[in-house]
């Protein structure tokens, strides 16, 4: 598994460093070279790199564009080369991963930033296992209310604390009755409707709200409503006596990286789904589960 991986990322690099090609990083050959779908293989990647493969690759090319930069090369030949329209493009480009434009490149001492290449490796962990379970789930909807908000990769996500702290008060005492057994406890916050890259700072729509059967007229004409087909989940389990927020956001990176390759899942679109069961008033503890939709690799 991590072998095909590696193989993906030497790809890329193939084609960033072959001055006959396109340059063109098709993400699907990407996926099929690890044995996952396309969505499987984005998401596991931004989960693992911390970074959107098409930020990774934007790096990459810079980091590679830097040596001819640096040997005096013509932008209008490297703009070519590296697949930008003019050397105005190119010269942008250049600027956003190395914070210099080219010709500053140029002056001696300047200073560069390069990306290196990632490589994914083994390392002695699993040594406690991971508390999961397998629930299969009729179609369902999610009510409550939801907001577009920037995605933010590392610390707080400022729009999002917007968010909770505007819903209105007494919001919760409303959903909860909606709420229908078997389903993610709630009320939980979910989150879907990323764009295909995941970018830092693309949108994605975050949701506050509980999981039911009811049909669509008996909800509310206030509140927001989220059909969500029948799918597989994973449903991974946390406890924690301290750094609870902590614990929480290492479900996600404990799920793409010791679960799904360790056991025949792939996920799939469908909202993830995070059910906070119980917590500490300064939130230093508690209980919560993480919803991911998944299905059967044969």
């Amino acid at each position: 598994m991590l072998e095909r991986w590696n193989d993906a990322i030497t790809a890329i690099d193939a084609r960033l460093s072959d001055p006959d090609d396109s340059l063109e990083i098709d993400v699907a050959d990407l996926a099929r070279m690890t044995l996952t779908s396309e969505y499987h293989f984005r998401r596991v990647f931004s989960t693992l790199a911390g970074m959107p493969v098409s930020e990774y690759v934007r790096r990459r090319r810079m980091s590679i564009a830097a040596a001819d930069v640096l040997e005096g090369a013509a932008l209008a030949d490297l703009a070519v080369r590296f697949g930008y329209g003019s050397a105005d493009a190119f010269s942008r480009a250049f600027r956003a991963v190395h914070g210099v434009t080219p010709e500053q490149a140029r002056v001696p001492g300047a200073s560069l930033r390069s990306q290196p290449r990632l490589r994914f490796h083994l390392t002695l962990e699993g040594a406690s296992t991971m508390r999961h379970r397998i629930e299969t789930l009729n179609p369902f909807r999610i009510v409550g209310a939801t907001t577009r908000i920037p995605l933010v990769y590392s610390g707080p996500n400022p729009d999002m604390i917007a968010f909770v702290r505007s819903l209105p008060e007494g919001l919760d005492a409303r959903l909860e009755p909606l709420a229908s057994d078997g389903l993610p406890v709630g009320p939980f916050s979910a989150s879907t409707g990323f764009t295909d890259d995941r970018a830092d700072g693309s949108p994605f729509d975050y949701w506050h709200g509980v999981a039911t059967t009811r049909d669509a007229a008996e909800l509310p004409e206030d509140l927001d409503v989220l059909e969500v087909p029948a799918h597989t989940w994973v449903v991974f389990e946390v406890e924690a006596t301290s750094d609870f927020t902590g614990a929480m956001q290492a479900l996600w990176r404990d799920a793409y990286g010791d679960w799904f390759p360790s056991n025949p899942y792939t996920v799939v679109p469908a909202p993830e789904i995070l059910c906070v069961l119980e917590s500490s008033d300064d939130w230093s503890a508690g209980r919560a589960e993480l919803w991911l939709a998944v299905e059967r690799v044969r």
